[in-house]
């Protein structure tokens, strides 16, 4: 029972370590040429951020947990699904 209980916590907290990556400079290197349209499994993404305002098409780079980045469209519907799922099993139940 304990270790079905354990197994239970670690699943469910790798699911909320998916954050926002610490914002660094703008520069060409925050900007997306290419976009991904392979769906990612959730468990690989271990941060995100948000593609520089200046680039000429928004989206996010994704930063895999082995240290891969690739891009994808913030449009993608796996991706809508995803932050959906992120953000319901980070809320506080009573909330």
């Amino acid at each position: 029972k304990v270790s079905r209980a354990l197994l239970c916590f670690f699943t469910t907290a790798s699911c909320l370590e998916t954050v926002p990556c610490t914002p660094v400079h703008v520069s060409s290197s925050n900007c997306c040429f290419n976009f991904s349209e392979k769906r990612i499994a959730p468990q690989r993404i271990r941060c995100y951020k948000h593609t520089s305002s200046t680039c000429s098409r928004r989206g996010l780079i994704l930063k895999m947990k082995k240290g891969r980045e690739t891009c994808v469209l913030q449009t993608a519907q796996w991706i809508k699904d995803y932050f959906k799922n992120v953000k319901q099993q980070t809320q506080v139940p009573g909330t």
